[in-house]
């Protein structure tokens, strides 16, 4: 793993290359904010962005990738199915509706949302299929700890590439991450600031001052260190910007650990997955 710089990639498990680091549109609103938050990203260097039929900002995410003068394939565009459109039949027309408001020719990633009960593994079937022909680059899991990756393994025909979890220094799921990695399942991170509670926390406070970096700078590094792809969100210039200035430097083994030991199992933003049944 080589931390180089924005450029980079973290590679799937079919060989599709995914950037590192992404921008989070989650609570932007559609039209002028999302638009001008991809587009700023982009401007920084960003080449991946992440959204979701959950977020009802998929129209303005195309408009601004389509904008772009960039080539197509150079940005890696994310979306997921939601809950209520979950199913085999459902989730064919729920991707026919995104891409219709995305106006994009494929996508690069497309995931299950969350582990719906009785519901996911047709979903996986109808994501596979779409994958086989050609609609979709890679495709993968959101919210899945490990109980519902091999209760999906049992019907699956390809391995998902992807887990994205809520991942910050207070729900690390390191099992979890260990057990993705044995299959080659590419770990992603969501709320990488805690909803804003990581700027409370008194070590990142001293990391920030001893790294002469700010505490979300801190925080994006030790996810990529840790091998979890980042997706900050954030519709301000600033913030986008800074966000991506990471590359600079490098925490140290013994600070990686303090920041590890800081793992409480807990999740901030909403129920831990693992709350669901099957």
């Amino acid at each position: 793993m080589n931390i180089t710089d924005i450029s980079g990639t973290f590679t799937l498990n079919n060989g599709v290359k995914m950037p590192y680091l992404g921008l989070g549109v989650y609570d932007c609103k559609d039209g002028k904010e999302v638009f001008n938050s991809v587009t700023w990203a982009l401007d920084a260097g960003y080449r991946h962005i992440d959204t979701a039929t959950l977020y009802k900002n998929e129209t303005g995410v195309g408009e601004a990738v389509r904008a772009y003068d960039i080539a197509r394939e150079e940005i890696f565009v994310v979306s997921k199915v939601w809950n209520t459109d979950q199913g085999y039949e459902k989730t064919l027309k729920a991707f026919e509706t995104s891409m219709g408001k995305l106006k994009l020719d494929y996508l690069d990633l497309y995931l299950i949302h969350y582990p719906v009960k009785g519901k996911f593994p047709d979903t996986w079937k109808a994501i596979e299929k779409l994958y086989l022909e050609g609609r979709i680059r890679a495709i993968g899991v959101s919210n899945f700890p490990e109980r519902h990756i091999r209760e999906l393994l049992k019907t699956a025909e390809i391995v998902p590439m992807v887990n994205q979890m809520e991942f910050h220094p207070y729900i690390i799921q390191q099992d979890l991450i260990d057990y993705c990695r044995e299959l080659s399942i590419q770990y992603e991170g969501w709320s990488p600031f805690m909803r804003g509670k990581i700027f409370q926390i008194d070590l990142f406070r001293e990391l920030s001052e001893r790294y002469q970096k700010s505490i979300a700078q801190i925080a994006l590094r030790w996810s990529l260190q840790k091998g979890v792809i980042a997706i900050p969100k954030s519709s301000r210039k600033d913030r986008i910007i800074s966000n991506a200035d990471i590359f600079d430097f490098e925490i140290s083994i013994d600070d990686m650990n303090l920041i590890n030991k800081l793992d409480r199992n807990q999740a901030v933003v909403g129920l831990h997955p693992d709350s669901f049944e099957l």
